[in-house]
């Protein structure tokens, strides 16, 4: 078990957890899939990633053609991803990945949040390097080696395999997620979830009081509708 199995057990913070949000989320992913690449999911990578994951979240069929169908129109709206980055209390460093149309009003809403419980949005370049990207597969755990399979993918740069919560999670380097993905496929070995993460190089220790002090504002940040996912660098003392 490596770091990012480490990091995930550690982390308490429970992100998503209304299914309109999600739901919100994915479609705001299929739309810039579809604006990137194309509305044909065997052509697009990324598209049938998003697809795979509304399915694993049980997003209904009608939802995912509905949000393809209304992205392939010319006159809709156009997501931009913008990295946000700031410090909370205690000098936590806080990353926060949008999907916005309007720019302007994000980055309010964000400022807002981040006075309003004694922290500041910063400027660009001031917590990113703190963070390392990795891409990340959720696979069906049936009949699989777990040593074979970790043998057999790192060559294409995945560098952790674990068991969680009874599915079978790879790491690898942000930029070989299209080449792991295709060997997956190749493999006949079932997706139930790709995406990305990021993870702390350092971690700040705070308590649990501390914490529900920061918990707040980090709450708040991923509350609000343009925020696809908000990282962090807390770990929890013992």
């Amino acid at each position: 078990m490596g770091r990012a199995y480490e990091f995930r057990k550690a982390r308490k913070i429970k992100r998503w957890s209304k299914m309109s949000k999600i739901f919100t989320r994915i479609s705001k992913e299929i739309s810039i899939s579809v604006k990137e690449s194309g509305a044909d999911p065997n052509n697009n990578s990324r598209l049938r990633s998003v697809i795979q994951n509304a399915k694993t979240v049980n997003m209904p069929k009608e939802n995912i053609e509905r949000a393809i169908k209304k992205a392939s129109e010319v006159n809709s709206e156009k997501y931009k991803e913008i990295l946000y980055e700031g410090y909370g209390p205690f000098g936590i460093a806080i990353l926060v990945e949008t999907a916005t149309d309007n720019n302007n009003r994000t980055v309010a809403n964000l400022r807002s949040y981040f006075n309003k419980f004694q922290g500041n949005l910063d400027k660009s370049g001031s917590v990113e390097f703190m963070f390392e990207k990795k891409c990340n597969f959720k696979l069906d755990n049936k009949s699989v080696d777990i040593e074979e399979l970790e043998l057999e993918f790192i060559d294409f740069g995945v560098d952790e395999v674990f068991v969680d919560d009874n599915k079978i999670n790879l790491y690898g380097d942000f930029n070989n997620f299209g080449l792991i993905q295709k060997e997956l496929e190749k493999k006949f070995l079932k997706i139930l979830y790709s995406g990305f993460e990021r993870f702390p190089k350092i971690t700040t220790k705070l308590n649990s009081e501390e914490f529900k002090k920061i918990e707040i504002l980090i709450e708040s940040i991923e509350g609000d509708d343009d925020v696809q996912n908000v990282y962090h660098n807390i770990e929890l003392r013992n």
